[in-house]
C-alpha cells in the first residue's frame, strides 16, 4: 500500500541531525583541506615532482565525487545511517594504510580511492538527511551543518601540524585515521525520517519526472534537463579552482621564507572566514531577498577575482587579508550550492540529482590540482596555480546566470500557460451559459 510522503518538521530530532552533520564535515571535508600540510613531507619522502603530489588530493577529491551516485544508491536501499557508518570504517581504514608509508601507489589507493569513498559514503547521506529534515530552516540547517567543515579545520590546522612534529606525518596520519572512526557513531544518530514513505516516494516521483512506470530509486534520466547539465558544468569549474588554494597556501607561503606555524595559521584563518562566510551567506538566503542563483554568482565570481589578485601579496600579512576574502566567499559558495539544487529539480530528485552532480563535478577536482601543479612546475613560481584556481571560479560563474536565465523563463513559461488555460475555461464556462 503506498503511504503519503511526509513532510519535513523542520526541527525537533532534526537539529540532531544538524548536529551529527556537522560533525561528520569536520571529520571529512576539514581533514581533506588539512591536506597541504602534509603535501611537502609526502613529496620529500617519495622525492617526486610537485604535480605528481598532487596526484594523491587529486584521487581523493575524484573518488569522493566519483562515489556520490553509489551513496544515493545504497542509501535509498539501505538506509543513510547504515551507508555513513560504511563510509567511516572505510575513511578511517584509508588514513591507518597511508600512515604504513609504504610506497607512492599505495598513497593512491589508501588516502586516494579508500579515503575518497569513505568521505562520499558519509557526505553525501549526511546532506540528504539534513535536506529532508528541513525546509523553511533548510538554508540556516544547512549552513549550521556544513560549518563543521570550517570549525574543524581551524581546529585540525594547528593540531596537525604539531602531530607532524610531534609523531612524523606517517603518525600523524595514523591518529586522524582513529579520530575517523568517531563518524561510526555519528551515522548511528541519523535517524531515518519514515524510510518507508520516503522510499515508496522516489520510486513513484521516478515515474513522474522521468515519464516511466518502471520503478527504481537512482534517477539518472535527470541529466537530461538543461538546467541541471549547465549546473553540472558550473561545479566542474569551481571544482577545479576551489582545490587548488588549500593545496598551496602553505608551500606558497614558505616559498616566501615564513616558517611552517605561520603558514598553517593562514589555513585557520581561511577557516574562520569560511565559517563566517557559511553562516552570513545561509541566513541571507533565508530571508530570500534574491534568488539563491543570483547570490551564487556574485559570491563565485568575487572569489575568482580574489585569487587572481593573491599573488600579489608579498607577505603574511598580505596573503591574510586575501585569504580572509577568498575564505569567506568560499564559504558563502558552500552554503547555497547544495540547496540550490532543490530549486532546480525539487526535493523528490534531490537526491539523484546530487549524486549526478557530484559524480560529474569529480572531473573538475580531479584535474585541477595536477594542472595547477604543472603550472607552477612550468612556471616555477606557485602564483600560477592561483592564476588558474581564479579564472576557473569566474568562468563558472557564466554558466550559473545561464541556468537562472532558464528557469526563470521556465517559469515564466509556466505562468502564461496557466493563465491561458484559465482564460480558455471561462471562455467556456461562459459559452455554456449563453447556450442556455
Amino acid at each position: 500500500m503506498e503511504k503519503r510522503p511526509i513532510e519535513p518538521p523542520d526541527g525537533g530530532y532534526g537539529w540532531v541531525v544538524v548536529t551529527s552533520a556537522f560533525f561528520i564535515m569536520g571529520l571529512t571535508a576539514a581533514v581533506l583541506k588539512n591536506f597541504g600540510l602534509f603535501f611537502l613531507d609526502i613529496q620529500r619522502h617519495y622525492s617526486v615532482y610537485t604535480s605528481t603530489t598532487s596526484w594523491v588530493t587529486s584521487t581523493t577529491i575524484a573518488v569522493f565525487h566519483l562515489g556520490a551516485p553509489l551513496a544515493s544508491a545504497i542509501s535509498m536501499h539501505l538506509s543513510q545511517r547504515s551507508v555513513i557508518m560504511i563510509g567511516g570504517l572505510l575513511a578511517s581504514s584509508g588514513m591507518i594504510i597511508a600512515s604504513l608509508g609504504l610506497s607512492l601507489p599505495w598513497m593512491y589507493v589508501s588516502m586516494g580511492v579508500l579515503q575518497g569513498l569513505g568521505m562520499s559514503l558519509c557526505w553525501i547521506p549526511a546532506n540528504s538527511m539534513v535536506s529532508h529534515y528541513f525546509k523553511r530552516w533548510r538554508p540556516i540547517a544547512y549552513a549550521v551543518a556544513s560549518s563543521g567543515e570550517c570549525v574543524f579545520a581551524m581546529i585540525f590546522s594547528p593540531f596537525f601540524q604539531w602531530l607532524i612534529e610531534s609523531y612524523t606525518w606517517r603518525g600523524a596520519l595514523l591518529i586522524i585515521g582513529g579520530l575517523q572512526l568517531n563518524l561510526c557513531v555519528c551515522g548511528a544518530l541519523m535517524r531515518p525520517l519514515q524510510p518507508n514513505s520516503v522510499t515508496q516516494n522516489s520510486f513513484q516521483d521516478s515515474k513522474d519526472q522521468c515519464g516511466t512506470t518502471k520503478k527504481i530509486t537512482f534517477q539518472w534520466c535527470l541529466i537530461q534537463r538543461p538546467e541541471l547539465l549547465l549546473y553540472i558544468v558550473f561545479a566542474i569549474l569551481a571544482a577545479a579552482g576551489f582545490f587548488i588554494p588549500p593545496l598551496f597556501l602553505v608551500p606558497y607561503t614558505n616559498s616566501l621564507g615564513m616558517e611552517q606555524y605561520w603558514a598553517a595559521s593562514v589555513l585557520s584563518v581561511l577557516a574562520l572566514a569560511d565559517l563566517l562566510g557559511r553562516l552570513a551567506c545561509g541566513w541571507l538566503a533565508n530571508l530570500r531577498l534574491m534568488r539563491n542563483l543570483q547570490l551564487l554568482t556574485m559570491v563565485v565570481t568575487a572569489g575568482g577575482v580574489v585569487l587572481l589578485l593573491l599573488p600579489v601579496a608579498q607577505d603574511y600579512w598580505a596573503i591574510l587579508v586575501f585569504s580572509s576574502m577568498y575564505g569567506f566567499l568560499f564559504g558563502c559558495v558552500m552554503a547555497i550550492h547544495v540547496t540550490s539544487i532543490v530549486d532546480i529539480v525539487g526535493l523528490d530528485g534531490f537526491d539523484s540529482a546530487l549524486g549526478l552532480f557530484m559524480l560529474l563535478r569529480s572531473s573538475g577536482g580531479f584535474v585541477g590540482p595536477p594542472a595547477a601543479g604543472w603550472l607552477v612546475d612550468w612556471a616555477d613560481d606557485f602564483s600560477a596555480g592561483f592564476y588558474l584556481s581564479g579564472f576557473c571560479l569566474v568562468l563558472s560563474g557564466v554558466f550559473v546566470v545561464f541556468v537562472d536565465r532558464l528557469l526563470k523563463r521556465k517559469k515564466l513559461l509556466v505562468k502564461q500557460t496557466d493563465s491561458c488555460s484559465d482564460t480558455t475555461d471561462y471562455q467556456i464556462m461562459k459559452a455554456d451559459r449563453t447556450h442556455v
